[in-house]
């Protein structure tokens, strides 16, 4: 039998309390759903007002309950989608007071807000940069025509470089671009033109998301057909390691699963999530999390208008996670960082089970520190199941 997990270990793996001071702001409109999309989004006209009213309702009953009331002082705000380039240029500003930030631009707060190239010109950079928006996030996924036309974007080769352009314009440096991986074969793209183009770009933070068939999207149904193949996951292995290598030969650091970043420009909204802090989300389909308690809003745009209309907390639904979800959940989210777990106290099993990992080419341990290589993150979920299993068998030695 393996020694007792001791209290320094799982304290990393239980939950920060305190109020939220990362919120999460959902866009749901669309002006076309992609062909790999199953997030809430709505394909109409945005409605600035309509949305605006929405959220500062949502904002007032959350306030009312409590519990999941942010704190006057953020940390990071994300506005995401959805489009929300397609709200126009005074979107921000009526987020900033919707939400009720006194100082956006001088308090520190890191403010990233989702936008397509094809939406977000020059007139919406200048209009988000002086509401306090200091970080933009560009769905981009390839700079190819072929793949463009497939994925079923708006914009064209040129759209990333052009929208770059306008953030930079308007004094905003700090950008992400996403990029996905995994297409399948008959899609006209290179890879690893796609990679190098990117950083021509000299952007200073990449999110790689490869391509997954979900259910009820145009590309599920395409493929159930066989009118399109399936991505074949040699091809997903390949290109994720390729990825990682050339990125972290020209200086970016690896540092999530999906994520690249210059040192210094990591992620702080989505980094609350991995430290499993609390954050609050408002918008349809919009998550939020403090303590053991996790909930959900209803997912369809007029439901959620609705709910709130008749005075209601639009909730979906919610959850109380007990001591075996927590530390599953804890040791899932510290093995998708490159922190990853701390070995102290960890017990014979779990740090056998380590050695083993490491063994295979999955592991490090430096540091104290159980840190997976981009070759375990392709077997992230496999090998969290797996220590969280090793994790189980240690029982608090008899005093």
């Amino acid at each position: 039998m393996g020694s007792a997990v001791s209290g320094n270990a799982i304290q990393e793996m239980t939950k920060e309390s305190g109020s939220p001071r990362s919120v999460y702001v959902h866009a749901p409109f669309c002006a076309r759903r992609c062909f790999y999309c199953d997030f809430p989004v709505t394909v109409a006209p945005a409605n600035l007002g309509r949305w605006l009213e929405a959220i500062e309702r949502e904002l007032a009953l959350v306030r009312e309950e409590g519990f999941f009331e942010p704190d006057e002082e953020l940390t990071s705000l994300f506005v995401g989608g959805g489009t929300p380039s397609l709200l126009g240029a005074d979107a921000m500003a009526g987020v900033a007071e919707v939400i009720g930030l006194r100082d956006p631009v001088g308090s520190g707060l890191e403010w990233t807000a989702e936008a397509n190239p094809d939406s977000f010109s020059a007139e919406v950079a200048r209009g988000w940069s002086k509401a306090g928006v200091n970080r933009i996030s560009l769905g981009v996924q390839s700079f190819q025509p072929g793949a463009l036309r497939w994925l079923r974007r708006l914009h064209g080769p040129e759209g990333a470089r052009n929208a770059i352009q306008r953030a930079r314009a308007a004094g905003i440096e700090n950008i992400n671009l996403d990029l996905m991986f995994g297409l399948p074969r008959e899609v006209a793209r290179n890879w690893a033109l796609d990679l190098d183009t990117a950083l021509s770009l000299r952007v200073p933070h990449l999110s790689l998301y490869g391509l997954t068939v979900e259910k009820g999207t145009p590309l599920c149904r395409s493929v159930e057909e066989g009118s399109v193949s399936a991505p074949r996951e040699e091809d997903y292995r390949e290109e994720y390691l390729r990825a990682s290598e050339r990125l972290t030969a020209e200086g970016y650091q690896h540092y999530e699963v999906s994520n690249f970043a210059w040192p210094g420009h990591e992620s702080l909204h989505n980094e609350a999530y991995w430290r499993s802090a609390p954050y609050l989300g408002l918008g349809n389909g919009a998550h939020s999390f403090r303590g053991r308690w996790r909930r959900w809003n209803l997912v369809e745009w007029e439901e959620y208008q609705k709910a709130l209309e008749e005075g209601n907390v639009p909730w979906g639904s919610g959850e109380e996670l007990d001591d075996e979800a927590l530390r599953l959940e804890g040791v899932w989210l510290g093995l998708r960082t490159s922190d990853g777990l701390a070995t102290d106290g960890l017990g014979d099993e779990p740090m056998n089970v380590a050695r083993s990992w490491k063994a295979a080419g999955w592991a490090r341990i430096t540091g104290r520190r159980i840190r997976l290589t981009p070759t375990g993150w392709l077997l992230l979920d496999e090998l969290a199941l797996t220590m969280d299993s090793a994790l189980r068998s240690c029982r608090p030695a008899m005093g």
